[in-house]
């Protein structure tokens, strides 16, 4: 990747950090394709080419316009086929959205373990969803003070014409024993997910937890996990708890030793020396930036 590109990557990862979510348009070249170098947000894409997508363990080859839904926690790549290749995406965190628990992203069709990311759409549902993403791209500038729930809205629209297409059935499979293990672990770290109440603490809390629950050798499991996503388990789970732990002290008024204590830390030392160094500020600091 040249230093021009880079540089456009890093500022749009730190626009996405900052402000949860971002809507671009794809180009008419594979080589004016954003890369990001980490999948720390949830995507819908409409492609209008051929690809090659691998996504947990399956794959697709797809010619035309398709509709895909990637989950940050599912490893997926992307293979552009054809020379020309253009359409839209958009990226955002769950934080975003503002779903609870009952709501999260991960029951969704769309973006579940297990379920389809991929549809195919046709000229009139693609002049559509062309116009939402381009208003998206549009709002996304402005200086509306409702911005923001105009884009939930338009995320809402999409996946909302998303339930009336029909999913891909061209599924391949991958017969690969580290992606079944892989996506079970991410599934149950993510079905932890969000804490409702101070009073009920994490479950799971280290690796030998999850391989516990899911009937594995620890050492299997880590060995797994790092194979499919080039992350140890000990990093996935300490990333979701970081996570975790700026929503509560951004959108809660609990008291820092409740959040460390439902997050898992018996002690409050605990939870402020991880929370540091993971992001290199206490919870306090953390907390004061909320507006």
């Amino acid at each position: 990747m040249s230093n021009t590109n880079k540089n456009l990557c890093e500022s749009s990862n730190n626009e996405l950090k900052s402000q949860g979510f971002k809507a671009y348009e794809v180009g008419h070249s594979v080589s004016s394709i954003p890369s990001y170098s980490r999948r720390d947000f949830f995507k819908v894409c409409m492609s209008t080419g051929k690809n090659r997508i691998q996504y947990a363990n399956r794959g697709i080859e797809t010619d035309g316009t398709i509709l895909f839904f990637g989950n940050p926690h599912i490893p997926y790549s992307w293979d552009v086929i054809s020379i020309e290749h253009k359409g839209y995406a958009c990226l955002f965190t769950e934080m975003f959205l503002g779903r609870t628990k009952s709501e999260s992203l991960h029951n969704s069709p769309f973006f579940r373990i297990g379920g389809t990311p991929i549809y195919y759409v046709n000229e009139e549902q693609r002049l559509f969803l062309n116009s939402i993403f381009e208003k998206m791209i549009a709002e996304q500038s402005s200086d509306y003070v409702y911005k923001d729930e105009m884009m939930r809205n338009y995320i809402n629209m999409i996946t909302h014409e998303a339930l009336k297409l029909e999913p891909s059935d061209h599924y391949y499979q991958f017969q690969n024993a580290s992606s079944r293990i892989t996506s079970m672990f991410i599934e149950l770290l993510e079905r932890q997910f969000p804490i409702e109440s101070s009073s009920d603490p994490l479950r799971l809390k280290s690796p030998q937890d999850y391989a516990n629950q899911l009937s594995v050798h620890v050492n299997h499991l880590n060995r797994s996990v790092k194979e499919v996503t080039g992350k140890p388990t000990s990093r996935h789970i300490a990333e979701r708890l970081v996570t975790e732990a700026r929503a509560l002290l951004t959108h809660t008024d609990w008291p820092i030793a409740d959040i460390g204590y439902a997050l898992g830390f018996e002690y409050s030392t605990y939870f402020n020396n991880f929370y540091k160094k993971y992001t290199g500020e206490t919870p306090r600091a953390s907390r004061s930036k909320v507006v």
